[in-house]
């Protein structure tokens, strides 16, 4: 406090008291933040102790990240620390979000390995809108769907169910999860393959055939396959024609196979597990073991 009785301090001494650099009260003052009450004879600047308060109050609301329009708006009364507070959570959140691609971005290309190329496709593809995100799912489904009028319904529920999009918060695995799922839904070839066994499933289906007759198939064939593997039976044995029969009926054995063949490819499981990462579920069992049984008798029997 300078010493001559009105109670008013320098910045020097603002400075002291309260641990701020002259240079941030300065330009604090010279931003309208803090406005001297008055000025020296000599025209130094001149505070009071309500400046003083007023500079603690300016102090928190910069170490809390907020600019200082905002902090101007607080000081004027044109707004609350409440409102201002508010708003800027939304604005940290938004900018978590995307320190959480960038992280899960940086996570993958340093995972991969990836080239500067293949980082700057991740990133795009990571940053997309929820919209953006719609328009790709939408494009791979009636790229798989479209024009089979007789594929089973279920499939196609189940299907577009699986291929799920990111939460509003999503955590790092989801959206590295999503990255790759993205890049698998995209690809020319992992989407003709998908239309192949869609197109398996459809050649088999007439107007009266019932929904949800594929997922009876499949959920039969992971009972009896996964029996047979219990007891030990061999692919080629004898004891394997009465679970394919038990299985196939009638059906073209041949034709069954490359349907099998194509379902059980790689990709397919790893498409089933990236969906439930991006929902945030435990990937269900691909059955893997069971496909390989089934598929091995088949080839068994194809080959004599």
């Amino acid at each position: 406090m300078i010493d001559d009785g009105t109670g008013l301090f320098t910045i020097g001494e603002l400075s002291r008291s309260t641990g701020l650099s002259v240079r941030t009260i300065r330009y604090w003052s010279d931003e309208g933040a803090l406005p001297p009450v008055a000025r020296s004879a000599g025209g130094y600047r001149l505070y009071d102790a309500g400046s003083a308060a007023r500079l603690e109050l300016i102090r928190t609301l910069r170490e809390l990240g907020l600019g200082l329009a905002d902090v101007r708006r607080v000081l004027a009364g044109e707004t609350t620390v409440a409102e201002v507070a508010a708003a800027h959570v939304a604005a940290l959140d938004a900018q978590i979000r995307s320190l959480k691609v960038t992280r899960a971005v940086l996570s993958t290309v340093a995972r991969r390995g990836s080239t500067a190329q293949e980082m700057t496709l991740m990133n795009k593809l990571a940053r997309l809108s929820a919209a953006e995100r719609g328009r790709i799912i939408d494009d791979f489904m009636e790229e798989t769907f479209g024009g089979l009028d007789t594929a089973d319904p279920d499939i196609r529920t189940r299907m577009r169910f699986s291929v799920g999009d990111l939460p509003d918060d999503p955590t790092p695995g989801q959206v590295d999860a999503w990255v790759e799922l993205a890049e698998l839904i995209q690809d020319p070839g992992f989407r003709a393959r998908m239309r192949e066994m869609i197109e398996f499933n459809a050649a088999d289906r007439g107007p009266d055939v019932p929904p949800g007759t594929s997922l009876w198939f499949m959920s039969r064939l992971v009972q009896l396959a996964g029996e047979a593997l219990g007891r030990g039976v061999d692919p080629g044995s004898p004891e394997a024609d009465t679970v394919l029969s038990g299985l196939l009926g009638d059906a073209d054995r041949a034709a069954v196979l490359a349907r099998m063949e194509s379902a059980a490819h790689a990709e397919m499981a790893r498409f089933r597990e990236l969906s439930a990462l991006v929902r945030g579920m435990d990937p269900l069992s691909a059955h893997r073991e069971e496909f390989a049984w089934v598929v091995a008798a088949l080839r068994a029997r194809a080959d004599r």
